[in-house]
């Protein structure tokens, strides 16, 4: 099955280092300024539809070849072409068939109706023009996306908070009753960040954020820590770029998509203003990272903890006593100084809700439409993340039903989807792969395994043989340090659990 829109923007994003999407926007100030050189049409004032259309079609052919290295994505504008009636329909068909293959291409048509009228569009879209993705309001509900929403290998970007000024009459509204951020009440476009969280069931639902408004940017991530958002508004707007960045990139350095029109467009030369662009973006991407290593090293450094990860997870699970120290027999029938029960999880919110909140991170830098949890002890752990992130989980039973549906996997999933495996624990790995069987069974993808805690014994190398990743919020022994170094454990306890994982 072909990949979906975010995995195959996030390979290419990864593959070139860019965030650039190239705007191809035919303003007709343009097409009269180089109507000499598409065949010597007078001002289009004066020309008719399809020689706007023809000139509109040159416009663009010259500005994807000249930028097609340096961008992420193309994002036709639909209005400039809508102009030239049925010649300017089939200008922009020729256009987003001109991108080079394996390049996304945004419609910007920002479309939004209910039943036939959004199943309309959405062919219209799609599948007359041919483009990966949508520009759409949500203003009518969730029932008006769903058709535009409904072949998971195209995607839409929701409207959230748009570039414009006048975005604050309605977007910028107050929600009496809904918590916002510290001390403040939740803006509408917040609440629509939220709702586009829950609402991205296949993985392929986007946000519209304006680069001119980086404080709304930044609350919006918050809400939507996962989601890509197209964040126009840099060049021509003012939209300042560093403090766009700064706000919307994921942990991982991507999720944002930074449409440019005519900063690129106008220039003398447009790959060169293109290639300007990339390398601008990337050196504060590069600072940025740089900043917040600096940061996380000072703040850690004020600390007793200085490890590098979230140390008031860490003495949550010792306190709660899901980590234990003792004599313990375990299944193998070794005897353990140390013990992981992290179904107690169960009796303690708080900190469930804090352990789902470590694993976002780690699941931010991977491509995936859902959570695929492990019986028992991962259940409430994906739950808790499917509530934060508004992504979607499902689970292998370990035994299927003689009754009922008699399903070996329960939840909703489309075979050819990519899902991210959530567990407690990684000791050897083994008990994964027969869960993994199941899944990979009913046509599903599995590259990933993220857990809370890494044993050490053994799991990370016996996924990576079978060509699976593991991801671990904590190792085994960096708990131990840092319980060490803060005096929570006992020493001698302490060089007892260092000496059986070194067994």
């Amino acid at each position: 099955m072909a990949q979906s829109f975010f995995e195959n923007l996030e390979a290419r994003a990864r593959q070139t280092g860019s965030l650039l999407c190239v705007g191809l926007d035919p303003h007709p100030a343009d097409l009269v300024e180089n109507s000499a050189d598409t065949r010597g049409t007078p001002a289009l004032r004066a020309a008719g539809p399809r020689q706007g259309a023809e000139a509109a079609l040159n416009f663009c052919l010259r500005l994807i070849e000249a930028t097609a290295e340096f961008a992420l994505a193309f994002k036709p504008n639909a209005a400039f072409f809508e102009a030239f009636g049925p010649s300017g329909w089939e200008a922009l068909k020729a256009v987003i068939a001109a991108v080079p293959p394996g390049i996304p291409v945004i419609l910007d048509a920002k479309r939004g109706d209910i039943a036939s009228t959004a199943e309309a569009y959405a062919r219209a879209a799609f599948e007359t023009l041919g483009a990966h993705a949508l520009t759409a309001s949500p203003y009518l509900g969730r029932d008006s996306l769903e058709p535009l929403l409904r072949d998971t290998a195209r995607a839409v970007f929701m409207l959230c908070k748009t570039s414009n000024p006048g975005s604050a009459d309605l977007q910028d509204l107050e929600l009496a009753g809904f918590p916002g951020g510290v001390g403040e009440p939740r803006r509408l476009y917040e609440h629509v960040a939220g709702l586009a969280a829950a609402w991205n069931a296949n993985g392929n639902l986007g946000l519209v954020v304006g680069a001119t408004h980086p404080a709304a940017l930044q609350r919006v991530r918050a809400a939507a820590p996962d989601l890509w958002i197209l964040a126009p508004g840099v060049g021509a707007q003012g939209g300042d770029l560093r403090a766009a960045l700064k706000a919307g990139l994921r942990a991982d350095g991507l999720g944002l998509l930074l449409p440019v029109s005519r900063a690129i467009s106008r220039a003398a030369d447009p790959a060169q203003a293109a290639r300007a662009l990339v390398d601008e973006i990337n050196a504060v991407r590069k600072d940025l990272k740089q900043a917040d290593s600096v940061q996380r090293i000072s703040t850690n450094e004020q600390s007793p903890g200085n490890t590098g990860f979230p140390a008031a997870l860490a003495d949550g699970l010792l306190a709660a006593g899901c980590v234990r120290f003792g004599q313990f027999t375990l299944k193998s029938g070794l005897v353990s100084p140390i013990y992981i029960d992290l179904r107690r999880l169960i009796s303690h919110p708080a900190l469930l809700a804090a352990v789902g909140a470590a694993y976002r991170p780690l699941l931010a830098g991977l491509s995936y439409a859902r959570l695929a949890a492990l019986p028992y002890a991962a259940l409430p752990i994906a739950a808790a993340i499917s509530l934060q992130s508004g992504r979607p989980f499902i689970y292998p039973r370990k035994e299927a039903k003689d009754y009922g549906t008699r399903v070996e996997i329960e939840g909703e999933f489309q075979p050819g989807e990519t899902v991210v495996v959530i567990d407690d624990l990684a000791t050897t790995g083994e008990s994964k792969f027969e869960a993994i069987q199941k899944l990979t069974a009913a046509g599903l993808t599995v590259r990933d395994v993220v857990v809370l805690v890494d044993r050490q014994s053994g799991a990370a190398q016996n996924l990576d043989a079978a060509g699976l990743r593991l991801h671990a919020v904590f190792t085994l022994s960096a708990l131990l340090d840092y319980w060490e170094r803060v005096g929570s454990v006992p020493p001698d306890q302490i060089a007892a659990a260092r000496a059986f994982l070194a067994q």
